[in-house]
């Protein structure tokens, strides 16, 4: 019989924490927890696989539902509460937990298990009736909205009523018969909005919960956090149903959220913020403002509020001793969620904890320092895209700044952009190419499209630890949270600080690493690359075997990327430097050109061009490699569009404008991605590329004469035969050979495979190249036939109903197209030993494809300057991944 569900207790655990996959994360951890020996309440978790089954069943099967009822005995035994009834009820929270942190996207019901009887129960109990009626009504705004599929506010705006007539601005301030008139109000409300009554039979309620959290794999919040993620939608959440352990009992009593290290700067100390009389989820959805868990916690809103340590010195005495444990014991930073009760400390949750890109980094450096990790464990701990982060631009400490207001620095980061009240705002001004800033009073999940949409995200609520914060620091966004000063409006889209009102439109910027909100927009500087980067990668670079190039098509993008630790440049795209104004018109003379001598007197304007551009890149690239692409786009793009083009050209070259017009209908392509371009441009204009050649000899000489080391890869792009090789490489051999003369000068000519063909003949080709390069950006349209500008349009779709994992222009499909570049690499290798081999497609900066190129034995990749630090990031992980 199938395991769907895993107990977890200081009597009997059944997992641990490598059973991510089948626990998921918080499941997993849990296991582990209680194996350890540490405060855990007792529970049991609904298997992942279990949610699965659910999916396609629309229903827990039978199977299930017994496994859940025997790990509910269990339960009962060890916390010696009975779920349903009795003197001492047993109540459950019930979470979602996926194999990897998903903050808020998915459901959580706290409470379970409370109805008119229980709660009479727990009051005598607890002696406390007060806290009883508390957590019910606060069960029943969570079931409400979880599990009956009610809208929040309506309960929520009953509440703000209730404390408005009694004059009270917080829930700490009502009492016991305040709670029970609000229960009864609640029960009311749900059966007008649902037309059912709420449920009261405990078993029910842990059923549809389940039921419900399950269900929450898909809702919409979630479903964008997995794409935002490259989270596979087959995965599914476990549940974890766990003894309710209460922080809302009294002033004895208190939740909290505490990080073994400052998850914004990676500084070792113990971080965190806690709340007297609360339940968790008071803490993470920022509704009240929470108090500092000790003195380096403090910030500018909680200065004045008593310290865990000092408001519950055991507590926080112990809790000081977990952290260190759970620290050494998962050789991470941990984000720790725990309770208080009555005095006695219990941990509810711990997880590696979300972390800024430059605190990650920080804590990678400082534990290996430490002796608690190796280097290679440091290295795994980065997830190279996080790195992008680090390259990105700071505000100017030069520059003049209004500042408005101040919050947390929740995030650092500097954004700008106009302000912007409602997530679907923020995502389709940004789809407009309008940079946005997301104002919210505080966010939650819902608002998970409209925060990876903006720049940045500013709260008025929430500390550090609140939903803004914690997504903000895991997209990398800058945020500054519990900014008390403005006051938000989104009905009317306004937010006022003091006397000033600011509207939807509005210009700010933030910066999440001070809390600073200004008016305006602020100019910022490049990010500079601190010591702990440096000493970061050179761990990476000892470890990874592919080299790390960049494309490039410039003196300055090539002087970025060899900051960023390119090792040469794998695609420079020669088609790049001919759109300049000053170029761009002899360009369209030599393509309107009716002969071979009028194309070569074009050419001659494009030459010194050429040449200059060439001499620049190889000072910047001094001593490494210069990976050429001789001209490859469709004529299309270099033809005039406009009338006043049309006419600028026609004055150039003096003729009429009707012939211009009657040029442009002559060369127009239907297709012209597989249209005259190319090598095919080469073969029967053989001017062209015997022009670049020529410059990129006469660049290379000169450069070797003032002391600059060359070392130009020169690349025929979109061969589909080895014909089309053999009679261009005749061609700008001859011309090299003339140029040169008895000089010395060391080259290579060589190919880009991005045809399916090339692939296919690549034994063939490989006798007359001496690299290949492979242009997967064009190899995955050919091989799948989409067209890369066009097919976004419904990729998207094609991804969430699992018939692609992925986008294929973004991760290289290792099965199709990723067969043909292992296929050629294997084939050119056994022809011509000597070649070597790369990729210089967009996939040449993703982790995954790179991952594959280190496992078929690539000697390079290719990516965009800023994708640098990336890939030799994701090169190392690869060697220790596939050891």
């Amino acid at each position: 019989m199938s395991k769907w569900v895993y107990s977890f207790s200081k009597e009997k655990t059944e997992g641990n924490r490598s059973m991510k996959n089948l626990l998921g994360g918080k499941g997993a951890n849990l296991a582990e927890m209680s194996a350890l020996g540490l405060p855990v309440p007792p529970g049991f978790t609904v298997t992942t696989e279990a949610c699965i089954d659910y999916q396609k069943a629309n229903a827990i099967n039978e199977v299930i539902k017994s496994q859940v009822v025997e790990a509910l005995k269990l339960v009962e035994s060890s916390s010696d509460k009975t779920f349903g009834g009795g003197e001492n009820p047993l109540l459950f929270s019930v979470r979602s937990g996926a194999r990897v942190s998903m903050p808020g996207m998915m459901d959580t019901v706290l409470n379970l298990g409370l109805n008119d009887e229980t709660v009479e129960a727990l009051a005598k109990k607890s002696d406390n009736e007060r806290f009883a009626w508390d957590s019910y009504r606060r069960f029943i705004q969570m079931y409400a909205n979880v599990v009956m599929g009610m809208s929040h506010s309506l309960l929520e705006s009953t509440l703000e009523d209730l404390k408005e007539a009694k004059g009270v601005d917080s829930d700490t301030k009502l009492d016991a018969k305040d709670f029970k008139n609000l229960v009864k109000v609640y029960k009311q409300i749900i059966a007008q909005e649902t037309g059912k009554q709420f449920p009261t039979d405990p078993m029910e309620q842990l059923w549809l919960a389940i039921e419900a959290v399950f269900g929450s794999w898909n809702n919409p919040r979630a479903i964008k956090y997995r794409q935002l993620n490259n989270i596979p939608g087959d995965w599914g959440t476990a549940v974890n149903v766990q003894a309710m352990v209460f922080g809302n009992m009294g002033d004895d009593c208190a939740t909290g959220v505490c990080f073994t290290r400052d998850p914004s700067t990676g500084d070792k100390k113990f971080f965190g913020e806690y709340l007297v009389n609360a339940q968790g989820e008071d803490v993470v959805a920022g509704i009240r403002t929470p108090a500092p868990i000790n003195e380096c916690s403090k910030n500018d809103s909680n200065r004045n509020e008593k310290t865990l340590e000092e408001y519950m010195p055991k507590a926080f005495a112990e809790l000081t001793d977990l952290y260190q444990q759970l620290e050494k014991h998962y050789k991470d930073m941990q984000d720790i969620e725990f309770t208080i009760e009555a005095d006695k400390l219990y941990l509810l949750q711990t997880r590696n904890g979300k972390r800024t890109a430059a605190a990650a980094l920080k804590i990678a450096v400082d534990l290996e320092k430490e002796g608690i990790v190796t280097k290679e464990e440091a290295i795994m701990q980065i997830d190279p895209e996080a790195l992008n982060q680090l390259l990105h631009p700071r505000l100017d400490p030069d520059a003049t700044k209004k500042i408005i207001a101040k919050g947390l620095p929740a995030s650092p980061g500097a954004g700008a952009g106009k302000i912007v009240f409602h997530s679907d705002d923020a995502t389709s001004m940004n789809e407009n190419g309008v940079k946005v800033i997301l104002v919210r009073q505080e966010t939650s999940p819902e608002d998970i499209a409209g925060m990876a949409a903006a720049q940045a995200i500013l709260t008025a609520r929430g500390g550090m630890t609140s939903h803004a914060a914690v997504v903000a620091r895991g997209m990398g966004k800058p945020c500054v949270a519990g900014c008390s000063e403005i006051l938000v409006d989104s009905k009317n889209r306004t937010m006022i600080i003091g006397d000033k009102k600011y509207v939807e439109g509005d210009f700010i910027t933030l910066d999440g690493g001070t809390g600073e909100v200004i008016e305006g927009e602020v100019p910022t500087l490049d990010a500079e690359i601190n010591a702990d980067f440096a000493e970061f990668m050179s761990w990476a670079d000892e470890i990874r075997t592919l080299k790390v190039r960049t494309n490039a098509d410039n003196p300055e993008d090539s002087e970025t990327a060899v900051k960023f630790g390119a090792e040469g440049i794998g695609l420079c795209r020669t088609e790049h430097m001919f759109f300049e104004p000053e170029r761009i018109l002899a360009v369209r003379e030599m393509i309107f050109a009716d002969s071979t001598i009028q194309r070569e007197k074009a050419l001659a304007k494009l030459l010194p061009y050429q040449k200059e551009d060439f001499k620049g890149i190889f000072k910047a690239l001094d001593g490494m490699p210069v990976n050429i692409r001789l001209l490859d786009p469709p004529l299309h793009e270099f033809l005039p569009h406009s009338e006043e083009e049309k006419k600028e050209l026609a004055e150039y070259i003096d003729v009429e404008v009707k012939t211009i017009e009657d040029g442009c209908e002559r060369l127009h392509e239907f297709n012209p991605m597989l249209g005259h371009r190319g090598c095919r441009l080469g073969i029967t204009y053989p001017e062209i590329y015997t022009m670049q050649v020529t410059a990129i000899t006469q660049a290379a000489l000169e450069s070797l004469a003032e002391g600059i080391d060359v070392r130009p890869e020169i690349m025929v792009p979109l061969v589909a035969t080895a014909k089309e090789l053999s009679i261009l490489r005749e061609i700008l051999v001859a011309t090299i050979d003339k140029i040169k003369g008895d000089k010395e000068f060391k080259y290579k000519l060589g190919t880009m495979i991005e045809l399916p063909r090339a692939a296919i003949t690549a034994a063939e080709i490989a006798d007359h190249a001496d690299f290949f390069s492979f242009g997967t950006n064009d190899l995955t349209q050919t091989t799948f036939g989409l067209s890369r500008d066009d097919a976004g349009r419904f990729l998207t779709e094609y991804i969430s109903k699992s018939v692609l994992p992925n986008d294929p222009f973004v991760s290289l499909d290792q099965e199709g197209v990723g067969y043909l570049v292992k296929f050629a690499t294997e084939q050119g290798r056994s022809a011509n030993k000597e070649i070597h081999v790369g990729i210089c497609g967009e996939h040449g900066g993703e982790p995954q494809s790179i991952d594959f190129c280190h496992r078929i034995g690539l000697d390079y990749v290719s990516c965009s300057p800023y994708r640098v630090p990336i890939a030799r990031l994701a090169a190392a992980q690869a060697v220790i991944r596939n050891k």
